[in-house]
C-alpha cells in the first residue's frame, strides 16, 4: 500500500492549477516534506509524447482521445506515481481520473461507464487522497488561456480551441464530481488572486493533514482513502 500523500488539482482551461501546484510544492519543500510535482498527460517519457499527440493533432476520435489518456495514466501510474508514493513522498499531480470523466464523458459525452472502468485499469484502482477542484467561469478561464498563449507568442492548443458548449459541459462535469465525491474533492473559487488561491489551498490541506503544517521529523502517515 502507498504511504504517501496523493494530492489532484483538477480544473477548466486557464484554471490556475499550474501555478497553484508550484506554490504548494515550494511550500512542502520548505518544511522538509518529499515532493514529487508531475502532470496528465506528460508525467513520463512516453507520456510527453502522448501529451504532444493528444494537444496538438488537429483531428483525433473522441474514442481515441479517451484511449491514449488511458495508456498514458497507466505508464504514469506505474512508472512515476506509485512508485514515488512508496518511497513516502507527497506526489502533486496537475489533473488525474477527474479530467478524463469531465473532458470525455461530459465534454465528449462518451459513456461514463467505459471511462470509469478504463480508469480503474489504468489506476489499478490508486485514487487521490485529496483533490482541489479550481472552480472558474468558462469564458474567464478561456480568456486566461488566450491571454497566456498570446504573452508567450503560441497558439491555442487543440482542447483550448474547441466550442464554448464543450466547455461549459465539461466545467458541469466537474461540479458533478465534487458533488459526488465532497469526502475527497475539496472545490476553490479560482476567482481569487493566486496569492489568496494558494492561502485557501493551503488551509485546507494542514487542516486534513495538520502534520503537513510542520517541519518533516513530526510528520505521520496520513489515513488511507
Amino acid at each position: 500500500m502507498p504511504t504517501g500523500y496523493f494530492i489532484t488539482l483538477e480544473g477548466g482551461e486557464g484554471a490556475g492549477k499550474t501555478t497553484l501546484l508550484t506554490h504548494l510544492a515550494r511550500k512542502l519543500e520548505t518544511l522538509g516534506h518529499p515532493t514529487l510535482t508531475t502532470r496528465e498527460p506528460g508525467g513520463t517519457p512516453l507520456g510527453n509524447i502522448l501529451r504532444q499527440l493528444l494537444l496538438e493533432s488537429d483531428r483525433l476520435a473522441p474514442t481515441t482521445e479517451l484511449l491514449l489518456y488511458a495508456a498514458d495514466r497507466a505508464e504514469h501510474v506505474s512508472q512515476t506515481i506509485q512508485p514515488a508514493l512508496n518511497g513516502g513522498k507527497i506526489v502533486l499531480c496537475d489533473r488525474y481520473t477527474d479530467s478524463t470523466v469531465a473532458y470525455q464523458g461530459y465534454g465528449r459525452q462518451l459513456d461514463l461507464d467505459l471511462i470509469q472502468q478504463l480508469n480503474q485499469i489504468a489506476t489499478c484502482g490508486l485514487a487521490p487522497h485529496l483533490t482541489f477542484w479550481l472552480d472558474l467561469p468558462v469564458e474567464t478561464g478561456l480568456k486566461r488561456a488566450g491571454d497566456r498563449a498570446k504573452n508567450m507568442g503560441q497558439s491555442l492548443d487543440r482542447l483550448e480551441q474547441t466550442p464554448l458548449d464543450f466547455h461549459h459541459r465539461l466545467h458541469h462535469g466537474f461540479r458533478q464530481l465534487a458533488e459526488q465525491n465532497g469526502d475527497r474533492i475539496a472545490r476553490l473559487d479560482a476567482t481569487q488572486p493566486p496569492d489568496c488561491l494558494a492561502t485557501a489551498a493551503w488551509v485546507l490541506l494542514t487542516t486534513r493533514w495538520p502534520e503537513l503544517a510542520q517541519t518533516a521529523q513530526s510528520r505521520s502517515t496520513p489515513a488511507q482513502p
